[in-house]
């Protein structure tokens, strides 16, 4: 004979059963229509996420108008969009200092700053340093004391050693070593590079 309490079980069992069933089944009969929608609008939100916005900015000289996602760094849409390719992407962590660009005359590791936070700001990249067919003064010197090789790191070591230069941190070789940390040059041409800033240093050029 089932006692009072072994039915009372007996009687959850079943009622929890019923109710995991009826869930199971209402998931089950969920018309395709709705699920579509549900997916949808989970789309919609993740998209609002990077919804494009204005943006004015300068580079090189030059007024641009864009409509850019606010994801997108200010290297990328230098390379990608005004096909600046010149300001080079290495490690892109901020590690290396190959995409160094100046911002309102400071440098900048550009793979570290998104495009939209230099809204109204003045860029100048590597292609904007020279004045038509004369090279900078920086530039001239890269070339000669060889301050490079395989030339991939150049231009980011050129917009620093420029700042650097601007920054009054080039009073001595092991002052301009420590502010051009920053740049790391994997063929080893740091000697030349330094010769090359202390040149533009003391020839009191106009950086």
């Amino acid at each position: 004979m089932q006692s009072s309490d072994n039915k009372k079980n007996s009687g959850d069992s079943r009622r929890d059963f019923l109710k995991k069933s009826s869930l199971i089944t209402a998931v089950a009969l969920t018309p395709a229509v709705a699920m579509k929608a549900a997916e949808s609008q989970a789309d919609e939100r993740f998209a609002a996420l990077f919804e494009k916005i204005p943006l004015n900015i300068t580079v090189n000289n030059k007024a641009y108008k864009a409509s850019i996602e606010p994801r997108v760094s200010l290297l990328d849409y230098l390379r990608e969009e005004l096909h600046l390719t010149g300001t080079k992407k290495g490690c892109d962590h901020g590690q290396c200092g190959a995409c160094t660009v100046h911002v309102d005359g400071a440098r900048v590791n550009s793979c570290l700053s998104l495009a939209v936070m230099n809204e109204g700001k003045k860029i100048t990249t590597i292609e904007g340093l020279a004045k038509g067919e004369e090279l900078h003064p920086m530039q001239q010197a890269f070339i000669k004391h060889d301050g490079f090789q395989c030339g991939y790191c150049t231009s980011g070591q050129i917009m620093s050693a420029v700042a650097c230069v601007r920054e009054g941190h080039a009073n001595s070789r092991a002052e301009i070593s420590e502010y051009m940390s920053g740049n790391i040059c994997r063929c080893g041409a740091y000697p030349n590079i330094v010769d090359a800033i202390v040149e533009v240093k003391e020839g009191g050029a106009n950086v």
